[in-house]
């Protein structure tokens, strides 16, 4: 193996380091999730056994401007509530 290429591994090694050790510290510092869940109660009790999709065709049924649960004004968009909102899992987390 030439200098160069021990150089050049060298410094890929380095760099792979580097980059590696980055993308651990930034996820290792990523804020806790904050995101209400949704809750297993009577009323959202029947979205459980739907898929996402199926299931986030009814949120608007209660939760619009005037509805029963209305979505805090600055709330982002709604197309996809359950992309942030889970599902309490069996364990009650």
């Amino acid at each position: 193996m030439t200098d160069l290429k021990k150089k050049n591994t060298l410094l890929y090694n380095i760099i792979f380091v580097i980059v590696g050790g980055a993308l651990l510290f930034f996820l290792l510092n990523a804020p806790e999730e904050s995101t209400a869940r949704i809750p297993y109660d009577e009323n959202h009790q029947r979205f459980y056994s739907m898929g996402k999709k199926e299931a986030e065709k009814f949120c608007d049924s209660c939760h619009y401007q005037e509805g029963d649960a209305p979505l805090p004004i600055d709330h982002p968009p709604k197309y996809r509530c359950l992309f942030c909102h889970k599902k309490v899992e069996k364990n009650g987390n």
